[in-house]
């Protein structure tokens, strides 16, 4: 493991504790999200999930502890700095504000020695597939989460959930001719 890994690591865990604290209901998502359920470890940021509405409590509480946080120009995300490491704490997804359902619906798991909601494989996959498009259609990235997450995943929810994109269309395709996925049943 190298100090980028471990710093994030060490984010990761901070962040989580702090919300846990405050009480605010979250989930890890995202490439942390797919690591803890046995996919490849990220090498760029954290991501947590919070609803909409949740917003400006959690990013006090960060605050309140000590982390940096910052709001960017981008409305659908505020950043928490913990020394050098990025948490990206997302508030919308596939253009819709995040609601508490999804976060609440997440699995309780242990990460890295701590008790955390982790979104689901399903709906880690649907919102991977729902953010593909013209200027972001990296099927190279998606295909080893695929792979890795497959016994996880409800095929059927994620196809019925991304019928509207040609982009998950494409890889969903993909996936079943490489034999990651079974055909649509």
């Amino acid at each position: 493991m190298n100090d980028t890994q471990e710093d994030m690591r060490d984010a990761l865990k901070r962040v989580a504790v702090v919300l846990k604290r405050s009480e605010i209901p979250f989930a890890l998502t995202g490439g942390y999200a797919v690591w803890a359920r046995g996919g490849p470890e990220p090498d760029h940021d954290v991501d947590f999930l919070v609803a909409s509405q949740d917003v400006e409590h959690a990013a006090a509480a960060l605050a309140d502890e000590g982390l940096h946080v910052e709001r960017p120009p981008e409305d659908w995300l505020f950043k928490v700095y913990s020394g050098t490491a990025m948490v990206d704490v997302i508030h919308r997804h596939s253009g819709a504000p995040a609601e508490r359902g999804t976060v609440q619906d997440a699995d309780l798991l242990e990460v890295l020695s701590v008790e955390m909601p982790v979104l689901s494989a399903t709906e880690l996959l649907v919102q991977k597939m729902l953010a593909m498009d013209e200027h972001y259609c990296d099927f190279g990235r998606l295909i080893p989460v695929a792979r890795a997450l497959r016994e996880q995943v409800d095929w059927d929810r994620v196809r019925r959930e991304t019928v509207e994109s040609h982009f998950a269309a494409a890889l969903v395709f993909l996936l079943e001719r490489l034999d990651v996925v079974p055909p649509s049943s």
